[in-house]
């Protein structure tokens, strides 16, 4: 009987083929491939294959592929990366996986309500696509250093902006990969809202922050001191065993996959040793290895 809510990390789609046999032995139970901008020259035909075969040999899944950049931007990066999700529609299901992840993007130093009727004309054809091939997209919830009237990168960073992205594109296969960190860094309580989100949430990454309510009382969250640090899960502010019962009431059948490389302590020479503990960390919150009940 098969856990059904794995936990994993995030891998580079480029190196996935080198990288997974040298860390799947901690125990990472999927893998989701990221691009940054565009797929570049990493042939995907090739390397779903090796995939598949690494995850019949070590029991692990490909949860989602995703591509990161701005498809809205109207410039030849831009164009990179809009070419980047047609092509990862395009061979998802070589991986096994039904979700494309990424940034919205956005209107480049424009607000979000300047940049809808764009994200509805290029998401409106994509969800298409994606719905075509039995796929879901899920847009990542980080600002991307933007807020509410400007930015270069991603409008899905709001609760009101995803209500009007939803009702700009009404299609049932857009949805959120969300996190608490994102949130948690805009001084917004995760808990609440994935409660009112949890059936748009389409898949989950596995990081955390702390935040500094000290320095926010003395110099606020405009002065000279950090407020808020990204932090890998087990060692920030979430409480995981509630997202994660949140996650199982409202019958999330995904995966977390932690997203590390940002953790301000356990980096460089401490990176694994931060995601293998958030591995572990985080398989204890959903209540460990499952156990099948008894037969009568």
């Amino acid at each position: 009987m098969q856990e059904s809510l794995r936990i994993g990390t995030l891998v580079r789609g480029g190196e996935a083929v080198q990288v997974i046999p040298q860390i799947v032995k901690h125990g990472f139970e999927s893998f989701q491939l990221n691009f940054w901008q565009t797929t570049g020259d990493t042939d995907l035909v090739e390397t779903a294959a090796r995939l598949r075969e690494l995850a019949a040999e070590h029991n692990f899944v490909i949860s989602a592929v995703g591509i990161y950049g701005n498809p809205l931007g109207g410039n030849v990066e831009s164009a990179d990366t809009l070419a980047g999700w047609e092509q990862l529609i395009e061979h998802a299901h070589l991986f096994g996986t039904d979700i494309v992840g990424g940034f919205t993007g956005r209107l480049p130093g424009s607000s979000i309500d300047e940049s809808l009727p764009r994200f509805a004309e290029v998401f409106g054809e994509l969800s298409k696509r994606a719905a075509d091939k039995g796929l879901r997209i899920a847009f990542e919830n980080c600002a991307m250093g933007g807020s509410w009237q400007k930015g270069d990168w991603n409008i899905a960073h709001n609760p009101t902006a995803w209500e009007k992205m939803f009702n700009s594109v009404p299609a049932d296969n857009l949805g959120l990969e969300w996190e608490p960190a994102h949130q948690l860094t805009a001084l917004i309580d995760p808990v609440p809202q994935l409660r009112k989100w949890v059936d748009k949430i389409f898949h989950v990454h596995g990081k955390d922050v702390t935040v500094g309510w000290d320095i926010i009382k003395e110099y606020g969250i405009h002065g000279p001191k950090p407020y808020v640090w990204d932090r890998t899960p087990g060692f920030g502010d979430t409480n995981w065993t509630d997202i994660i019962t949140i996650l199982r009431q409202g019958g999330y059948k995904g995966t977390i996959d932690i997203e590390g490389w940002h953790d301000p302590v356990y980096r460089d020479e401490l990176e694994m040793t931060g995601q293998v503990h958030a591995l572990n960390y985080l398989k204890n919150c959903r209540g460990g290895s499952i156990v099948p009940n008894p037969v009568v």
